[in-house]
């Protein structure tokens, strides 16, 4: 009897020597660690059996439908060149590769109509890897989406912690973003240093800059405003209703913000400027704008420094 009992014992325990060598390479082919995975919440009786699920035969993974990128994350996606028609070209130091690796259609490959916009704008701290791109698109429906993307460019082959939403603005947001078309900022240089009465240029470098680029059929502008407030306050009516159309709809994009977009310090300093004999005069070492981008200026326009 006792050598009955030994030998059920034997069995057992080459049985679990076995089983405990099966299932790492089992695991290992479905993709999860045995030692940690946990199956989650909510599973039926009959599927925590099988759990882990065994992985999609491979062809049948490449064979289904792709799915289609919801209206917000690409709001002009399906269209087609017309004979009479361009995209418009953009030349705002931002590679469409860079797009792709922050999860955006490429700006210049964006195909706008008559009365449609994208207003974007990329924000780089000086002293901090963390950065943010903001794009609104208007269409000429009436409808306007935006877009944001926050992460770490820096030290990976991709963004690091990059996290971001693509939502639709309430009805009638376009109108508002539309006005920004004509905004005398656009027809600014590219780069400009500070120039107060009397006194030399300031050489700013430590803040936070402001890439801005404006695209509409055709045609495209893009300016830098970099961390002095002066510069910052000529494009602070553009900056503030772009970045608080991307609040409230991330909570981890918004915290780079600390949820709350004020320009105001920097819109008082541009016009302090400007009203004590100041001016923002062009950057001699920055490239000038690509011929044939400017935007058709007001009278007002017209007459403001370059």
């Amino acid at each position: 009897m006792l050598a009955g009992f030994a030998s059920v014992i034997r069995t057992l325990i080459f049985s679990l020597a076995a089983l405990a060598l099966a299932l790492p390479a089992q695991a290992q082919r479905r993709g999860f660690d045995p030692g940690t995975a946990q199956a989650p919440p909510g599973l039926s009786p009959a599927e925590a059996d099988i759990w882990p699920f065994p992985l999609p035969d491979p062809q049948s993974w490449w064979d289904e439908k792709r799915l289609q990128a919801p209206e917000a994350a690409d709001p002009l996606a399906g269209r087609r060149i017309g004979r009479k028609e361009a995209l418009a070209p953009v030349d705002n130091g931002v590679d469409p590769i860079a797009y792709r690796l922050w999860g955006l259609m490429p700006l210049q490959t964006q195909l706008l109509a008559p009365g449609e916009l994208i207003i974007e704008v990329w924000t780089k701290p000086s002293r901090s890897v963390r950065q943010t791109v903001t794009r609104v698109t208007v269409r000429r429906d009436g409808k306007a989406f935006v877009q944001g993307r926050a992460g770490e460019a820096c030290c990976e082959a991709g963004i690091a912690r990059r996290v971001g939403f693509d939502a639709e603005l309430p009805a009638g947001a376009a109108q508002a973003f539309l006005a920004l078309r004509d905004h005398l900022a656009w027809n600014a240089p590219r780069n400009v240093l500070v120039l107060e009465e009397g006194s030399e240029p300031a050489v700013c470098a430590d803040g936070t800059a402001y890439d801005l680029t404006l695209a509409v059929g055709g045609r495209s502008r893009s300016i830098r405003r970099a961390c002095d407030n002066a510069e910052i306050g000529q494009a602070a009516d553009i900056l503030e209703p772009l970045l608080r159309a991307a609040l409230g709809h991330e909570p981890r994009f918004d915290i780079v913000f600390r949820n709350r977009i004020d320009f105001a310090a920097a819109r008082s300093a541009y016009q302090g400027l400007i009203q004590g004999g100041g001016q923002l005069k062009a950057d001699p070492l920055s490239r000038p704008q690509a011929p044939g981008l400017e935007l058709t200026p007001t009278a007002d326009e017209a007459s403001t420094p370059n």
